[in-house]
């Protein structure tokens, strides 16, 4: 049992509420874990304090590597290996090229994305979701503090989360 890590978690109904409830919390010295919402929440990752992703700049890369190998496909293909002569135009026509690496660079950047977006938030088959409420699949906003990282008892987080709005406090004990 020395294993299990002990969460309180707050249930809010109202998205507004739970921004301005993580700001109030955050600014107590409350270290919060996570918010669950069942939709995105504009403003929550900055007021939670995550830093911004880099899922752009991988996005960037998959482009470019499309496109690299695309045109050393079509360059290769039609200019050296097998050249051949199509409405009196050069081995290797630049612009004919274009649709070829347009496509494969978007293929490459989407399905990199799907990887690396599994990949970065171990969103992997069989893998068992960690639900602290089953609500926040539906219509509620779930707060999450780990107490092992927090100086305050549970008592005045909990009290601290009724007065931001929280219509329930709940203790959880999950293998982390």
């Amino acid at each position: 049992m020395s294993d299990l890590t002990k969460f309180l978690v707050g249930i809010y109904d109202d998205e507004d509420e739970v921004v301005h409830a993580v700001k109030e919390i955050k600014s107590k010295g409350v270290n919060i874990h996570e918010v669950y919402t069942p939709f995105p929440i504009h403003g929550l990752d900055t007021a939670i304090g995550h830093p911004r992703t880099r899922i752009p700049v991988a996005s960037f890369m998959f482009g470019i590597t499309g496109t690299c190998l695309a045109t050393l496909l079509t360059v290769w293909t039609m200019g050296y290996d097998w050249p051949m002569i199509i409405g009196g135009k050069d081995h290797v026509a630049f612009p004919d090229f274009i649709p070829i690496i347009f496509e494969m660079t978007v293929l490459l950047a989407a399905y990199g994305m799907v990887f690396t977006f599994c990949a970065s938030n171990s969103l992997w088959p069989g893998k068992k979701p960690i639900l602290f409420d089953h609500r926040i699949t539906d219509d509620k906003m779930a707060m999450v503090v780990d107490m092992s990282k927090n100086s305050m008892s549970e008592e005045q987080i909990s009290v601290l989360m009724r007065s931001t709005g929280a219509i329930e406090v709940n203790q959880k004990e999950m293998k982390w």
